[in-house]
């Protein structure tokens, strides 16, 4: 009996892994076709050396075994943008756990000071009680729905305009950084294929409501 539970066990296991190695042929075949049709570059496997050049992102700071992979990169709209999904793990033995995300990066013409803007929750306010304030805004309702950081709160302010404001209060699942001379919208998920194409045009958009003065003065 307990060789047949075994048996069990290890047949769950080939079948989860076959049907796992499936579902990632189908997103690498989705994610090839969506860089054809938008004339971008794609590579498949593991890259370690994206992690590596943007260190300084916030999401890259946690656990190990990271890297990206599925990578959409090239010239989208007038900008150099790189999309991919992205792996990391914290824990370990038995309480390993795989983190899965997709990133949106796209390359600006000038450095700034790190600036986040994400949706409100609760390790956000698990922050707040660390100390890590949020900075407040006029928009009440912009100040509830996002959490904004940065220890430069001029530009802070600068890039949180009135456009900026209701353009993210329309979208507020997006969660934002800008540093050094990148601009990051990430998702604590991988999306849909289907779904990227939308959101890589979220990340223009943001990118066009930065005003045009912060980079003549930098």
């Amino acid at each position: 009996m307990e060789h047949f539970a075994i048996f069990i066990v290890l047949g769950i296991v080939i079948v989860a892994t076959i049907i796992a190695a499936i579902f990632e042929e189908k997103r690498c075949g989705a994610m090839r076709e969506l860089a054809q049709r938008l004339h971008l570059g794609f590579f498949r496997g593991k890259q370690r050396g994206i992690v590596r050049k943007y260190s300084y992102i916030n999401k890259f700071h946690y656990g190990r075994n990271k890297y990206a992979k599925n990578s959409l990169f090239g010239k989208y709209r007038d900008h150099e943008v790189n999309v991919f999904d992205y792996h990391y793990t914290t824990g370990h033995g038995k309480n390993t756990r795989h983190h899965r995300l997709s990133f949106f990066l796209l390359e600006l013409p000038a450095v700034f000071p790190e600036l986040t803007i994400v949706p409100e929750g609760v390790f956000s306010k698990i922050g707040q009680a660390l100390g890590y304030d949020d900075i407040d805004f006029e928009s009440h309702e912009f100040s509830r729905k996002f959490c904004v950081r940065s220890k430069d709160k001029k530009f802070a302010y600068d890039v949180c305009n009135a456009k900026m404001i209701d353009y993210l209060l329309s979208n507020t699942g997006l969660s934002i950084e800008i540093e050094n001379n990148v601009l990051a919208i990430y998702f604590n998920r991988r999306l849909a294929p289907e779904n990227i194409e939308q959101n890589l045009n979220h990340l223009i958009e943001i990118r066009s409501l930065i005003p045009d003065y912060l980079f003549n003065r930098r």
